[in-house]
């Protein structure tokens, strides 16, 4: 589990989501992408899992919004981000390699709407319903 940031201990999530943030004046579906882009490549799939899905819980519940945090959905975008890592040199080449990823709306392949809407999706992880991950 990540902690809040101090000069002693930077905060990992902290430092990715200024990276995913950079040149963006909101942070959209593209700067997700990149920001579990960049905790793979940098982290690991299980320990990005882990910092990503911390940190966005985190900011959520800082911002007064902690039900916005969905527990189904970060892993799964984790977990298709984490499949389609490869050896791109940068996230404008790892987007132009994966655009089906800047869809905010590939998880609808995979899973019926009431499923991804349910209070169980949004507190634990539910897997795909309609056609697993690859």
């Amino acid at each position: 589990m990540s902690s809040p940031e101090t000069p002693e201990t930077p905060d990992p999530f902290g430092e990715l989501l200024r990276e995913a943030m950079a040149g963006a004046d909101r942070f959209g579906h593209r700067q997700h992408v990149r920001l579990s882009w960049l905790a793979v490549r940098r982290h690991g799939s299980a320990t990005a899992l882990d910092l990503v899905g911390d940190g966005i819980r985190r900011t959520a519940a800082k911002a007064g919004a902690p039900q916005k945090f969905h527990v189904t959905m970060t892993r799964a975008w984790m977990e298709l981000v984490a499949h389609h890592a490869d050896a791109a040199t940068d996230f404008e080449d790892f987007a132009a390699r994966h655009p089906e990823l800047l869809d905010k709306d590939l998880l609808a392949r995979h899973y019926r709407p009431e499923t991804l809407t349910s209070d169980q999706a949004r507190t634990t992880w539910v897997e795909p319903d309609l056609v697993p991950f690859p």
